[in-house]
Parts: C-alpha cells; sequence; structure tokens
C-alpha cells in the first residue's frame, strides 16, 4: 500500500468565536483514506499546523507506506530538523499524519484502532462536562459571571447523567462582558488579592451546594497563575474536596509545578501542551503530576500518546486524553482510553455539543448517562461531512 495524495483543509466554522479545525484525510492507492487532525482549532496556529502539514506531505508521504507508523514517526521526528525541537506546529502536524496512517491501519485490517492498541481494557468510559464556565448545552456559549450562575450550570450537566464537572473559576472576572466573540484569558502574576480568591472561593462553593457532594469537581486553570496565586487558588479550594486541578502554572519551567504539587493537597493535572514522552519526562520523575493530559493531535499522534500512557503507568500516573477539537480529535482519544489499563475519565468539552462542531463528521458520539463507549468500526470509526468539506478551501498534494 502506499500514499497517493494528502487533502488538508484549514477550516472557518460558523461560530461565535474563532474555531479552525485543521483536518487531512490521506488517500492510498488501494482506496482507503484514513482522517486525522492538529490539534489547533483553538488560540493561534492553525494555518501554520495545516502548512506544516503540507511540507511533510510533500516531502516523506506521497508514495510511503502509511502502515509503517512506527517509521514514518521517526523519519519525520529526526530527518525534519524542527521535529527534535518540537513545539505545537510541529508535533501537531506530525499527530495529524500519524492518527490518519492509523485509521488505515483499522481499515485496511477491518479492525477499530483500540484492537491495534491491545484491546478494549475499558468498555465504558466514565465522562466530565467540560468548561462550565461557557455555559452548558448545545445553544450557550457566553461568559458566566456572577457566581450563584456556576452552580446553575454544573447543575444542567448534572441533570444529563454527568457525575463530574470542570470549570475554569478565574477565566471570567465578573467585570467582563458575556460576549466571547473571542475567548477569555485572565492571567494572573503574583499574590492575589483577597477578592480574587474569594471569587474562586464563591464559584466553586457554587457549585458543590448544587451538585452535592457526590459529584467530582475539576478545576480548570489554563496556565493562567503564577506559582503564588496558584497555590492560594488550591488551597482556598481544598475545602471543596476537588477531583484535580489542571495546568495550574505553565509548562516552561517543571520546577513551577512541583512547587504547586508540593503546597496543596488537591491532585495535580497538565499536559495538553506537552509534546513527546520527552515532554513529560521531568513530569514523571519530579512526580508532580497525578494525572497527565496528552492531546492526541498535538502529543505526536496515536504511535506517541500510547508510549506516553504506558510511561506515565511506571510512576502510577492515570491519563485523561485532552480533547478540544473536532469529532475526528475526539474519536482519536476514545480509541486511545478504551485500550490502555491507566485510564481515569473521558473529557467532553462544551465545543462537542455546538451543532458547528458536530456537522463537520458524519457521525456523532455523544455521552449517555455520562458515559461514552469507543466507536467500534473500523479505524477511527469518522468520516468527513462531504456538505461541510464543500464549504471549506482544501489543499491537496500528490
Amino acid at each position: 500500500m502506499k500514499i497517493r495524495n494528502v487533502e488538508i483543509w484549514d477550516t472557518k466554522c460558523d461560530a461565535p468565536m474563532p474555531w479552525n479545525p485543521v483536518l487531512i484525510r490521506i488517500n492510498t492507492d488501494e482506496g482507503i483514506s484514513g482522517l486525522g487532525e492538529v490539534g489547533l482549532a483553538y488560540g493561534a496556529g492553525h494555518s501554520g499546523g495545516a502548512g506544516f502539514v503540507k511540507n511533510l506531505a510533500e516531502r516523506y508521504l506521497i508514495g510511503a507506506d502509511p502502515l509503517k507508523t512506527e517509521a514514518l514517526w521517526d523519519r519525520m521526528f529526526r530527518d525534519t530538523f524542527w521535529g527534535q525541537g518540537g513545539g505545537p506546529v510541529v508535533f501537531g502536524a506530525m499527530s495529524a499524519i500519524d492518527i490518519a496512517c492509523w485509521d488505515i491501519r483499522g481499515k485496511a485490517l477491518n479492525v477499530p484502532v483500540y484492537q491495534l492498541l491491545g484491546g478494549k481494557t475499558n468498555e465504558s468510559l466514565r465522562t466530565y462536562a467540560s468548561q462550565i464556565q461557557f455555559g452548558w448545552g448545545p445553544d450557550k456559549w457566553e461568559a458566566i459571571t456572577k457566581a450563584e450562575d456556576y452552580g446553575r450550570e454544573a447543575a444542567l450537566a448534572v441533570a444529563e447523567g454527568y457525575d463530574a464537572v470542570k470549570v475554569d473559576p478565574i477565566m471570567c472576572p465578573p467585570d467582563q462582558s458575556t460576549n466571547l466573540s473571542a475567548g477569555a484569558f485572565k492571567t494572573l502574576v503574583g499574590i492575589q488579592k483577597a477578592e480574587v480568591i474569594r471569587m474562586v472561593h464563591d464559584r466553586i462553593s457554587s457549585i458543590r451546594h448544587a451538585v452535592g457532594d457526590d459529584v467530582d469537581i475539576i478545576i480548570e486553570l489554563h496556565c493562567s497563575p503564577s506559582v503564588a496565586s496558584a497555590i492560594q487558588i488550591g488551597n482556598v479550594c481544598e475545602e471543596f474536596n476537588c477531583m484535580y486541578m489542571e495546568e495550574p502554572v505553565h509548562y516552561l519551567n517543571a520546577a513551577l509545578q512541583k512547587t504547586v504539587t508540593d503546597h496543596v493537597k488537591i491532585p495535580m493535572a497538565a499536559g495538553e501542551r506537552l509534546y513527546t514522552r520527552w515532554g513529560y519526562r521531568q513530569y514523571f520523575e519530579q512526580q508532580s503530576l497525578r494525572l497527565i493530559q496528552p492531546d492526541p493531535c498535538l502529543v505526536g499522534g496515536i504511535t506517541e500518546a500510547k508510549k506516553v500512557c504506558d510511561y506515565a503507568g511506571m510512576y502510577d500516573v492515570t491519563v485523561q486524553m485532552h480533547v478540544c477539537g473536532s469529532p475526528v480529535s475526539a474519536a482519536a482519544a476514545l480509541q486511545i482510553e478504551a485500550a490502555i489499563p491507566n485510564f481515569q475519565i473521558h473529557e467532553h468539552h462544551t465545543i462537542n455539543l455546538k451543532q458547528y462542531n458536530r456537522e463537520i463528521c458524519m457521525q456523532d458520539y455523544q455521552p449517555v448517562n455520562g458515559q461514552m463507549t469507543a466507536p467500534d468500526a473500523p479505524g477511527l470509526g469518522v468520516d468527513l461531512n462531504e456538505k461541510f468539506l464543500a464549504t471549506q478551501d482544501k489543499i491537496v498534494v500528490a
């Protein structure tokens, strides 16, 4: 089997904020195609990811055997010059290609990807409602600014069967407009005033009182705090028995995470902005994370994600794949999570409820009573919606 051509879509969705999933389809001379995604649908960089896929396709893919995923991954890593330096554009592009090749492999062998990873370890995947500070529901996208409304949004998710919710309690300050056309990120530098910490306390308290003691609360911080403010937030949230605290500090100095871990009792999680097993090494060796969150569309694809998950198992660290992209991203995550023994929980982002994201693929996998299952169709188990693709510009490398 040989790769015949590669199609690339740097999409623009009809969304209330910038939403640009970068999708690829690798087509072979045997008529089997595979789908992948660059994990840069939000923030800046999606066009860079699409461009790097084009460069990799031109140099390494045409005429290559897509079933040789290890050899192809290693060649892209070592021969591109930039692969051994990394970053989201480089590894996002490599991830998209790798995922598409695994999709082809599953289809060629007529089995879902999880069978190629060792078979199902987890029949059902516990799932949490992610990012309720944006509102929960298919038609909601707003900044939730009042403490009492945090409990209301969490209760909406619990009523659908979720027994865990995730919230960023600092992203939407009280004086912010509810319009989220460009998203919202609040950076906390240094030691915070009492009013900021009280805002966090009141929002988490509202959630806890609304959902009761048996629903888990996950604290999301998007790397916005400094060490000092992360410790303040962690300490004030301890009374609410939170499941874990995610991305309390940025990744450019692993010692920062170790300091926060040593001063907060809540278990720590991170990983969506770490790339390859080398990016995780210091965190494992310092034992500063109890849960990792690799994004299959950024960490290096399925080939590398499985290695990172196995590496985590050596340190008793569990896994929640990061999911914030199109249904292709979600399907890749589900295939991995179904197979790994150290799976913890699956992320269902509020963006996965929106029609502009759901229409990208023909299949629409949604939780049932807070549980997900991996698609059983060959490969990833998803197909792109040709009606959606017809509205998007396409690059073809042949």
